[in-house]
């Protein structure tokens, strides 16, 4: 049976890549304080995809073309700078970037970038954002999760909302693992290594990351950040679900806030598809975030390109609005 057909462009942008040498140079007892698996466990989520994160080449253009995907968005995943030491990251970071840089160099209509950025180090984090968009031509960041324990509208992170506000460029907020006495309060004590998928991509991952949105609403920082773009993951984190109920618990006369929670986060915040792909997480974004707001993504390889092809082409919607989806809001936020 022929694959169901797909518009003529289609890019994804929650798609990752990790290079083994570089996440060894990040300190092994800084990896575990973090709670990052270890590399030598056979059945770490990591461990597993490592040799399809490393390769940006052949195989990964091979499994693009068979599921009809144009362009990928290359993002770092796992322990990285962040882990570092303030003066440590920032080198660090650069040298991932422009090796990454390198990457998508060689195939540079079939890849583009989002920056991995020193966080524990904020004015450099600001200063390598800028570099990575005006020298590799970078279309964002990608932040993973909290950043020794704090989220974003802590003070010390201005200077990098400032400078992505200014550049143009959205951050894509990505989850990480959680803190320590999260991951102890939340997801101890569950046999067969239960607790540490729970606390990631089967459950805890996609609260931690709609929790940060909601306290960049809630805490002002995206008032006083009008103009930044923000993008997360996995149909919108739930918060398509939540976010009439945050409406009504968090009203106006509450937040104080000129907007309400739903008008910022359509305002302000860009949902993809990863890793989601079944129909009614859909319907729900649709109907709270609107088409506009939505935009395409596989996950991959922590998701595989297939079921993300399968999904998109078998959906019953518009030819117009199928395309808006699959690529026109991509080239329109990123500019590509």
């Amino acid at each position: 049976m022929p694959a169901p057909a797909l518009p003529q462009r289609v890019v994804t942008l929650e798609e990752h890549i990790s290079f083994p040498d570089m996440v060894e140079r990040v300190p092994l007892a800084a990896r575990q304080q973090a709670g990052w698996p270890s590399s030598n466990n056979p059945h770490s989520p990591v461990r597993e995809q490592q040799r399809k994160l490393a390769e940006i080449g052949p195989e990964r253009l091979r499994l693009m073309d068979e599921a009809g995907i144009t362009v990928q968005v290359l993002s770092v995943s796992g322990p990285g700078a962040e882990l570092l030491p303030p003066a440590e990251s920032p080198a660090f970071a650069r040298e991932y970037n422009d090796r990454l840089a390198a990457a998508i160099a060689r195939h540079p209509d079939r890849f583009f970038g989002f920056a991995h950025l020193p966080m524990t180090n904020p004015p450099s984090a600001a200063d390598e954002l800028a570099r990575t968009v005006e020298t590799h031509q970078f279309r964002g960041a990608m932040l993973n999760g909290t950043t020794q324990g704090q989220f974003l509208d802590a003070p010390q992170f201005a200077p990098l909302l400032a400078r992505a506000e200014a550049l143009g460029v959205p951050l894509y907020l990505h989850p990480g693992v959680p803190p320590a006495s999260v991951r102890a309060a939340y997801y101890s004590n569950l046999p067969h290594e239960l607790g540490e998928r729970l606390s990631m991509a089967g459950f805890g991952w996609h609260a931690e990351t709609a929790i940060h949105v909601l306290r960049l609403i809630l805490s002002g920082t995206l008032e006083k950040y009008p103009r930044l773009k923000l993008l997360i993951g996995h149909m919108g984190e739930m918060l398509p679900v939540m976010m009439a109920r945050a409406d009504m618990t968090m009203p106006a006369d509450q937040t104080q806030l000129p907007r309400s929670i739903s008008q910022t986060l359509r305002d302000q915040v860009y949902i993809t598809t990863s890793g989601i792909f079944t129909r009614p997480p859909l319907e729900a974004a649709l109907a709270t975030f609107g088409l506009d707001n939505i935009l395409f993504s596989v996950d991959y390889p922590y998701a595989p390109n297939r079921p993300g092809h399968e999904f998109l082409a078998g959906l019953q919607m518009a030819p117009a609005d199928i395309a808006r989806l699959a690529y026109k809001n991509a080239d329109q936020l990123l500019r590509l």
